[in-house]
């Protein structure tokens, strides 16, 4: 036997070999062509059982990954799309998003209005629950006297908090049925209406499932929240079974959005993808699946079903949910009223916010570490580039940054490194400051994070949502997480403290902490940028 004959069997086995690794989805044994990837809101995530069953029974794999609806339609107008579908809670982001037409064949395949739920002994007591029609006016008098801790995602990182804000403009216009236009936005009415509701979010967030869960924890701390009729649904099943008062629904008549949950076939010239996705679609589209659906909450309306065919320990009438109401949605603008309605919505509209960001600057960012934390933080103090992900300055916002390695490194200098409003030159030069730094010593993470909560505490105004994000590489070396601790506690853990992990960072370190303040951790280590502006959009 020939030596060429031995090292083309090599590399005939090589290549065979490598062929089929590649080919393969990781763990999972299918082939990359029997394999959809596919981008949905959070919101869907209790329904991935359904799919991933489909998936095994026919051979298939199903990856499916969770983003922001607003960030799906983002993706979607850059045209870069690493997805085989997408998966948003409402067809506004297919319609608002797609401008590049990458998208096809999408149906709708459930729907579920976005509502206002609240603790059912405070709906009686405001007279709620007398089957008297409930208007936007009657929400915002509630939560103004105090009567109501309410919490809503951000109407410019979430499906859910968007379709309130334009339900709750659309109210304020007063249009009788008709769609917002850019004069109802610039109405001095409109504003001081919409800043009034606003006003009164006691907490924000990036997501409706990590909302939703968010209630439940801290439960005591909060009366009511805006989501998914749905999610509602889910939390009162929670609530019970563990012997809580549920949330009461509240579907304000004159502003109520409804989610249509399209999903959409991205055209990314991969051959049999189409025909798997299809075939996903009318598998979810079938009765069988449909009343699955309608058992989990979610309101269908195709094959004929009727929600009289609801069942009413899901569709809970003591909760508030009428399934025989005749719902009549707002109707959404074009996408010049809604780039323009986000936009205020970010800028002048929502309720400001006080954010320390915590910045390891120890030794062992140097190199990768420093270059991306740098371009992270250029991302969301550049207002030109923070506009392109709708993280602009408000005017009244506080933005404080603590640069830290074994100590504060910036301690004697925080008001230098403290801007207050949205000014672009001010924030550009707090951004020079953090780009001027360099890195070394140790890590003092709990330390520096005591440090920001404190000075936080200084600077804050009543009127903004504070918020603390931690981003770190390594591990804390300083031992200080007990006074931390004792300080969180002995304020009532008010501060949300977020946390970012890159490179070693151990976020069981982390954990502890994001537990107290009811947050949660962000993990950086494939995109750093992608994680601070995803904790960004939480305040």
């Amino acid at each position: 036997m020939s030596n060429k004959f031995v090292i083309g069997c090599i590399i005939t086995l090589l290549t065979f070999l490598l062929t089929a690794c590649d080919s393969e989805t990781i763990g999972g044994g299918i082939p990359e062509e029997r394999t959809l990837r596919i981008v949905s809101g959070s919101e869907n995530r209790t329904l991935e059982p359904l799919i991933q069953q489909w998936a095994q029974e026919n051979n298939y794999a199903v990856i499916m990954d969770y983003m922001g609806t607003v960030d799906i339609a983002r993706m979607l107008q850059s045209g870069s799309v690493p997805f085989d579908a997408v998966w948003p809670a409402n067809r506004l982001w297919l319609d608002y998003g797609d401008t590049r037409n990458i998208t096809k064949n999408d149906q709708s395949i459930l729907r579920s209005p976005v509502v206002f739920g609240v603790k059912r002994s405070i709906a009686e007591r405001l007279g709620w629950t007398d089957g008297d029609d409930i208007f936007m006016d009657d929400i915002v008098e509630a939560t103004e006297s105090g009567e109501i801790r309410f919490m809503m995602t951000s109407a410019t990182q979430s499906n859910s908090g968007a379709s309130f804000y334009f339900a709750a403009l659309t109210a304020f216009a007063d249009r009788g049925g008709e769609v917002i236009t850019s004069d109802d936005l610039e109405s001095e009415q409109v504003e001081n209406d919409i800043k009034r509701i606003l006003g009164t979010v006691d907490r924000s967030s990036g997501s409706s499932g990590w909302l939703k869960d968010l209630f439940l924890e801290q439960y005591n701390r909060f009366d009511a929240m805006v989501n998914y009729e749905a999610l509602i649904i889910e939390a009162n099943q929670e609530l019970i079974q563990r012997g809580d008062e549920p949330l009461y629904v509240i579907y304000p008549v004159d502003g109520l959005a409804i989610a249509d949950s399209p999903l959409a076939f991205v055209e990314r010239d991969l051959e049999g993808k189409e025909d798997i996705f299809l075939e996903l679609q009318a598998h979810l589209l079938t009765e069988p699946i449909q009343r699955e659906l309608l058992t989990a909450g979610r309101r269908t309306s195709s094959l004929g079903i009727q929600l009289s065919d609801a069942d009413r320990d899901v569709f809970r009438p003591e909760w508030g949910i009428d399934v025989d109401r005749i719902i009549q949605p707002i109707r959404f603008p074009n996408a010049d009223v809604i780039q323009q309605a986000l936009e205020l919505y970010q800028t002048a509209f929502r309720r400001p916010s006080c954010t320390a960001y915590v910045l390891d600057y120890s030794g062992s960012m140097s190199g990768r570490g420093e270059t991306e934390l740098k371009a992270a933080m250029r991302t969301l103090l550049d207002q030109n580039l923070a506009s392109n992900y709708l993280l602009q300055g408000h005017p009244q916002d506080v933005s404080v940054v603590v640069l830290f390695n074994d100590l504060v490194i910036n301690f004697n200098d925080l008001p230098s490194f403290t801007v207050n409003g949205n000014n672009a030159d001010d924030l550009r030069e707090l951004y020079l400051k953090i780009e001027r730094q360099a890195t070394g010593g140790g890590t003092n993470i709990f330390g520096a994070t005591q440090t920001a909560m404190t000075y936080l505490e200084q600077v804050r105004t009543e009127e903004c949502l504070p918020s603390v994000i931690v981003m770190t590489d390594g591990r804390d070396g300083g031992g200080q997480y007990d006074a931390l601790a004792n300080y969180i506690r002995g304020n009532e853990g008010d501060v949300p403290v977020f946390g970012i992990t890159f490179g070693d960072a151990d976020a069981g370190q982390l954990q502890p902490l994001t537990a107290l303040t009811g947050s949660r951790i962000f993990d950086g280590t494939e995109d750093l940028i992608a994680a601070f502006r995803s904790a960004k959009g939480y305040n």
